[in-house]
């Protein structure tokens, strides 16, 4: 048998498959696009013709008057997003979740109280936007003090994070959150730069 009888139906279904799914590609690209603009253009926070971020991806807010996020692995690099990892017997892990911890104690008050795990630990994806209510509550007494405000200030605080809260996506799935990156906004638009 030749060898043309075995290439040409190869390159022909090569050609066709390529063709079938550069046109699937573009089609639900396109219909995403179409369907679900905000979500398919990254989810873009955009005030004042400024892009401040992404609902969708965790940034490091390390001023001292802002809510924290989860600590990132990859140090927020959406190119490199992951986790670090590291198991529960790691040393590493060890070392970097004390070294977070006091940190924490140090920044927030040793009469803070103890901090939450998720500010001990990084994500899986070392983006995560969203931080339990409880964790955005822990930092308040330190954001009321760095801004100025006083103990009725740390209540308003308190209610913002009440009020920005989402709870468990359909009723049942996930956990209780808050998106960082919404409440350092709106810390903007209260108190300032």
């Amino acid at each position: 048998m030749k060898l043309s009888a075995f290439v040409r139906p190869a390159l022909a279904s090569l050609v066709f498959f390529a063709l079938v799914t550069a046109l699937y590609s573009t089609a639900v690209t396109g219909l995403g696009a179409a369907l679900f603009p905000r979500q398919a253009g990254g989810s873009l926070v955009v005030e004042a013709g400024k892009v401040r971020g992404s609902s969708l991806l965790g940034q490091d807010f390390a001023r001292a008057d802002r809510f924290h996020g989860r600590p990132s692995a990859v140090s927020y690099d959406p190119a490199s997003g992951g986790a670090s990892n590291l198991g529960p017997t790691s040393a590493v892990l060890a070392q970097s979740v004390a070294a977070r911890r006091a940190a924490l104690l140090a920044e927030n008050g040793a009469g803070s109280g103890e901090p939450p795990d998720e500010l001990l630990l990084a994500s899986a994806s070392g983006l995560d936007p969203d931080i339990s209510p409880q964790a955005a509550l822990y930092q308040a007494p330190r954001i009321a003090r760095a801004l100025g405000l006083g103990s009725s200030g740390e209540a308003s605080l308190e209610a913002l994070v009440k009020s920005e809260a989402k709870g468990r996506s359909l009723g049942f799935m996930g956990e209780p959150r808050v998106n960082v990156l919404a409440l350092n906004l709106e810390l903007e638009r209260l108190y300032g730069r």
